[in-house]
């Protein structure tokens, strides 16, 4: 049992179209079908053979809820998916332009950050100035 991997990649392509069929609970014909379509494409093994992934397998699961469950054809399928594709590609856009902007931002910031006393002198960082008597006109 120590020679087991700790964990498991969804990407990894090792089910045949038989084990998938079963775990996606579908005919293997179907499986096929929608390679054809181009809804769920696997990877090909060797001999040509098809080969899932889990992401692959949960995609299936996806399209069989939408095709029987929302009633959706499978051309509006093939656009759901393709615009979550999309939208999933953008999320990691903007994940990583985020990261980016944060990182640039937190040094331009501390590169920025100064004090100036009412006098005129300027000092780099936050320096506290001396506190000075305040005067009050009264008429």
């Amino acid at each position: 049992m120590d020679q087991l991997p700790q964990c498991f990649d969804p990407d990894a392509a090792v089910f045949p179209v038989s084990v998938a069929a079963a775990l996606a609970d579908m005919h293997a014909q179907t499986l096929r079908g929608y390679d054809r379509l181009g809804l769920v494409v696997p990877q090909r093994a060797k001999g040509r053979g098809r080969r899932y992934s889990l992401r692959d397998i949960a995609r299936l699961r996806h399209v069989q809820q939408l095709s029987q469950q929302e009633g959706i054809n499978l051309e509006g399928i093939r656009r759901i998916l393709k615009l979550e594709t999309e939208v999933e590609t953008l999320r990691e856009q903007v994940a990583k332009l985020a990261e980016a902007f944060e990182r640039v931002q937190g040094d331009a910031v501390a590169a920025r950050i100064f004090t100036a006393e009412a006098s005129g002198p300027v000092h780099p960082g936050r320096v506290r100035p001396k506190r000075r008597l305040a005067l009050t006109y009264r008429r």
